[in-house]
């Protein structure tokens, strides 16, 4: 034996011995921790179910069945049985009479409709449109009896919203290159 295994418990041992007849060599020392965690909660798990059958049976102690009727009880929780195979192959024979629907849109791979994929523009452009038409005369007059004149701002433009998801975004501003 090795060094270390003269100072592991007797059910460390028991599990080190099971890794090794399954050819488990290389693992984590851990995992025999992991392992006997599993074996106890197992075991009293086991042995609290035993005690609750006995107690219903009036026996004053657990028994040999108590532990088997536990044990079943708890493998049939535990794991489900498949359905025979005359059940699967009558279920499958009932689903096969149903025809596949015929394929609509010809050649190639199926695919949802544009408003149903997440690669479609769920957002609209909204750019300003441009008077040209605006000549507006100025005279002297008006220079002078206005010295902060207001600067022309462009008229928005309002977009209809189709969809439940448009962003409009205005493009008018173009900042010079080099700035952020």
């Amino acid at each position: 034996m090795a060094d270390g295994e003269e100072n592991l418990p007797r059910d460390a041992k028991i599990v080190k011995t099971l890794l090794k007849s399954m050819g488990v060599v290389d693992y984590e020392p851990r995992v025999i921790h992991q392992f006997l965690e599993l074996w106890y909660r197992y075991v009293v798990d086991i042995l609290t179910d035993s005690q609750v059958y006995a107690e219903h049976a009036g026996k004053s102690a657990i028994d040999s069945d108590d532990v088997k009727l536990a044990i079943q009880s708890k493998v049939n929780f535990s794991f489900s049985q498949p359905p025979p195979r005359e059940v699967l192959l009558e279920l499958a024979r009932n689903r096969n009479k149903i025809p596949l629907p015929k394929s609509i849109s010809g050649p190639g791979i199926a695919l949802p409709p544009d408003e149903d994929t997440l690669i479609s523009p769920n957002y609209q452009l909204a750019i300003p449109i441009k008077q040209a038409s605006q000549a507006v005369e100025e005279t002297e007059d008006e220079e002078m009896a206005d010295p902060n004149p207001k600067p022309t701002q462009e008229p928005k433009t309002q977009v209809p919203l189709n969809a439940s998801q448009q962003v409009s975004f205005s493009l008018g501003a173009k900042r010079p290159r080099g700035s952020i």
